[in-house]
């Protein structure tokens, strides 16, 4: 609380790790590691979807499509500052993936805060 304005300022730190978003067909990932592998890959997709509605300003945003856009729902509307970090890799066997991950970077540099 500011002695000064008598306002009020709350901060939210959200940190998101997607390791692990690849090709299920190249990763050979079974089991347990498999079904990881998919949530992963589906959240980040629900997210490209989140990304761009917002992008185009659209009335209608599905935060509600994933646990992880549910959660970033306050991050990715409101009024603070967003930052992602992607990591690609310089393996020539991972062109698509470094492609596809370059540009989901960058559709999220179209979509601007309140």
């Amino acid at each position: 609380r500011n002695s000064l304005s008598k306002q009020t300022v709350s901060s939210v730190l959200t940190l998101v790790d997607l390791a692990g978003s690849e090709r299920v067909s190249k990763s050979n990932v079974e089991g347990d590691r498999l079904e990881e592998t998919k949530n992963i890959n589906s959240s980040l997709s629900s997210l490209g979807s989140c990304v761009k509605a917002l992008a185009e300003n659209n009335s209608h945003v599905p935060y509600r499509n994933s646990k992880l856009t549910y959660l970033l729902h306050s991050a990715l509307s409101g009024s603070g500052k967003t930052a992602f970090l992607v990591n690609i890799s310089p393996e020539d066997d991972s062109i698509g993936e470094t492609l596809c991950t370059l540009r989901f970077a960058d559709n999220l540099k179209n979509v601007k805060s309140k």
